[in-house]
């Protein structure tokens, strides 16, 4: 692995950067920065494209310890360890001085203190102590743990809902939104329907949560079953099945509560500010997002989950607007979580699903919209520090309405002539000119996609639930 050091020379406001390699020269361009969100932003972009042009890199920062001016960056340099190989250090002043004076340098500017900081990094490595793991890195171990044994416990209840199929059909009936703990408990006892039919409804019903109603049901049901597995090694399996299933509940709402317990993070308090995002969602949404200083905008947010839209058009072929569904799958199935949630609890993000689907728009367009939205909001409170205000986001639409102007000129068609009828196009192309000539030529107001809604109208409506 090929080491790079870099030097940060901090200063109130502001920070200077130097780059150099073991033999200390200079690899990069010294550059400067300052301490805002924009900087912090910046300065992640340029150490990615400096380790993408050098494969198997590892860079080593550094910077002197200034009485809390430094805290801001050596804070960011650990968050961005999660996604760059970065590894930080905080300096005694003392010794970085004295090195510098042993060159007998006669000059000192803000550059050159970044270059010995970045020199005395080579020099003297055996007293340097960096910060090997990011704040998040055992958070992100434990949950990658509790989701393993979540994939492992939905496997075993796929399993199971085939088994029932043919030992007790008529119990999958109560198993529509997930298998309860009750239906469990009960098929420990009872694995089949023939074992349920001969059992006592006092004995069914000290199950917890099985009334003597339900058990009499129950009974009743197994009597009459269709199940068509009576066998001995059949049963045995449900058993296993179901211990299986309960271990691994067990262990997943252990870790759950010890996850809950040991991530004071503030983010994760601001996060659970938003109606319909769990602790849960809020740590694995921290997990994902790291640091807000990774997006320079609410669109590279949006972006990295893989919920901004993309069209695609080429030829002949029919375009439209869709989820990219870029990257990895697991961000976008904590958001589409807390989208299902919010839609639920959140007066606001319910609004929006409504509305879309008021025009015509499919559910899971609609949510796919709900899920953008969110992103948005939850960018705003991080990148401010704020607690989620409806009221914010109601004043950010107001301000983004667009401007209506029937006489616009489309200026970006790259059209330099008018569609030529005797163009040997295909007849699909040849569709789309007659409709795009009609849809010019018409005067008729109504006709098109039908407006929204004016937009105060919509606040006036849902400020009320707030």
């Amino acid at each position: 692995m090929k080491p790079f050091y870099m030097g940060i020379d901090v200063s109130k406001g502001y920070a200077d950067f130097m780059m150099i390699n073991s033999k200390k020269q200079s690899v990069a361009q010294a550059f400067q920065l300052d301490d805002t969100f924009e900087g912090h932003q910046t300065l992640y972009n340029t150490l990615g494209s400096f380790l993408a042009k050098h494969d198997d890199a590892i860079l080593f920062a550094g910077m002197e310890s200034t009485g809390g001016y430094e805290n801001n960056w050596y804070h960011s340099l650990i968050q961005f360890q999660g996604s760059l190989n970065i590894q930080t250090a905080r300096l005694n002043p003392l010794g970085v001085m004295h090195n510098s004076k042993a060159k007998l340098k006669k000059n000192t500017t803000d550059k050159i203190s970044a270059q010995n900081i970045a020199e005395y990094l080579v020099a003297h490595p055996e007293k340097v102590v960096y910060q090997q793991q990011d704040t998040l890195a055992g958070l992100r171990k434990q949950w990658g743990f509790i989701r393993m044994l979540t994939k492992q416990c939905t496997q075993f209840l796929n399993q199971l809902n085939s088994l029932l199929y043919s030992t007790y059909p008529e119990l999958l009936s109560y198993c529509q939104d997930g298998v309860p703990n009750w239906a469990l408990k009960l098929l420990t006892k009872y694995p089949s329907a023939a074992n349920l039919k001969k059992a006592r409804t006092a004995t069914v019903a000290k199950i917890p949560y099985v009334s003597i109603k339900k058990a009499q049901e129950l009974i009743a049901k197994a009597k009459r079953s269709v199940a068509s597995a009576t066998d001995l090694t059949t049963q045995q399996l449900v058993v296993a099945t179901v211990q299986q299933i309960l271990h691994l509940r067990k262990t997943i709402a252990g870790q759950t509560d010890l996850m809950l317990q040991e991530c004071p993070i503030p983010e994760i308090e601001l996060l659970k500010t938003f109606p319909g995002i769990s602790d849960v969602s809020a740590i694995g949404l921290i997990i994902e997002i790291q640091t807000v200083k990774r997006f320079a905008s609410a669109k590279k947010l949006a972006s990295f989950f893989g919920v901004h839209p993309v069209y695609k058009i080429s030829g002949d072929g029919t375009g439209g607007f869709r989820m990219s569904k870029q990257g990895r799958i697991a961000p976008r199935q904590i958001l589409y979580m807390t989208a299902l949630s919010a839609i639920r609890y959140n007066p606001l993000i319910r609004e929006i699903y409504e509305k879309h689907k008021r025009q015509g728009k499919h559910s899971r367009a609609a949510m796919g919209i709900c899920m953008h939205k969110i992103l948005r909001i939850l960018y705003g409170m991080l990148k401010h520090n704020q607690p989620f205000n409806p009221h914010v986001d109601l004043a950010n639409r107001l301000r983004s309405v667009p401007m209506q102007n029937d006489s616009a000129i489309d200026k970006t068609s790259r059209r330099l002539q008018g569609y030529d009828r005797t163009a040997p196009v295909s007849r699909r192309q040849r569709i789309k000119r007659l409709e795009r000539k009609r849809s010019h030529n018409v005067n008729d107001t109504k006709s098109g996609i039908t407006a929204p809604a004016p937009l105060a109208d919509i606040i006036a409506e849902i400020l009320p639930q707030l």
